[in-house]
């Protein structure tokens, strides 16, 4: 990027996050922070561990593991798990897990992740924990939650958020959209019998959202997730839209009021130049600067997914916008 473009990108970013309505402009959507070594991922996870350096999981290998000092130079650090635990072929016939999300709290690393099967919504959520959040050191506490064919939602994406002293996960993959469920803190895993709560969704079969992420952000939570396909290269139509909500569990709408339990949510990123179907998001806090972790496929190397930064700043009337 030149100098007098990248000065005149900053300018319009800066103009439009003063405007009441969060969506961003083709235009103004910005391009990822550069970076350089293990730059292929997909569904990424990323936090900044007490021990010094970040850590990404992904989807990919048992689940896939990238390590950073710096957040620009990241280094393949193999994955979370040596082997497949057993239970994982309940789900699928190769031990395939997705879409994990790394937490910490009560002095413990917690990793969440999807085991599925594509097309079906006989699907699970498992658990795992760790002393360190490093590669290698987890620990598998088994099924936090499950679906199935009868249910009329897909327990795949998890993503984790405390709200009021109680713990929750946000899921969901097409099924009818993303969910929420309430979480023993002890267990990490569903409260038995807790209702499963509807946070979005789309009008049209097949309601294709998912990848949701929840985080507050003074007196609103916020909603990100995933809409349109991912995982066809250059091919993808993947964006990212988000709402806000004063209670955790919804009801979440956009700024214009439209529910996403109706199709709302404001654009925050879509495709532009080279960086196709951005996705999968997450986000993570690192020295008070709020960062959106994503996949993009790069139409510069025949659609290869990798990972995508961009530092989440926030409106005066309180909505994201990336930069």
């Amino acid at each position: 990027m030149s100098v007098r473009r990248a000065v005149t990108a900053v300018a319009v970013a800066a103009f439009l996050a003063f405007l009441p309505n969060a969506a961003q402009a083709a235009e103004s959507y910005p391009d990822p922070l550069p970076l350089t070594g293990q730059q292929i991922i997909h569904d990424p996870t990323v936090i900044h561990l007490k021990s010094g350096g970040y850590v990404a999981y992904s989807t990919g290998g048992v689940i896939g593991a990238r390590l950073s000092t710096d957040l620009h130079h990241w280094d393949d650090a193999g994955n979370a798990f040596a082997t497949p635990p057993s239970w994982w072929y309940e789900y699928n016939n190769t031990g395939d897990p997705w879409a994990p999300d790394i937490s910490r709290r009560d002095g413990r690393y917690w990793l969440y992740y999807a085991v599925s099967s594509w097309g079906t919504n006989h699907s699970a959520i498992g658990v795992a924990t760790s002393r360190s959040g490093l590669p290698g050191t987890w620990t598998d506490q088994g099924k936090a939650f499950t679906s199935d064919t009868t249910d009329t939602w897909n327990a795949i994406d998890p993503a984790i958020v405390r709200a009021n002293g109680r713990l929750w996960m946000a899921f969901g993959s097409y099924w009818t959209g993303i969910r929420m469920v309430e979480l023993n803190p002890r267990t990490g895993k569903a409260v038995e019998g807790a209702t499963v709560q509807h946070l979005a969704t789309r009008p049209d079969a097949p309601y294709a959202v998912e990848g949701a992420y929840v985080v507050r952000h003074g007196r609103y939570y916020y909603l990100f997730a995933s809409y349109d396909a991912c995982c066809q290269g250059v091919n993808s139509t993947y964006k990212i839209r988000v709402g806000r909500s004063a209670s955790v569990t919804g009801p979440y709408v956009d700024s214009t009021g439209k529910p996403m339990l109706e199709g709302g949510g404001d654009l925050l990123l879509a495709s532009h130049g080279r960086y196709i179907g951005p996705g999968g998001e997450s986000v993570f806090r690192d020295h008070g600067q709020d960062w959106l972790a994503y996949h993009y496929y790069d139409a510069d190397d025949s659609g290869t997914p990798k990972l995508g930064l961009n530092r989440l700043n926030w409106t005066p009337d309180g909505w994201p916008a990336a930069f």
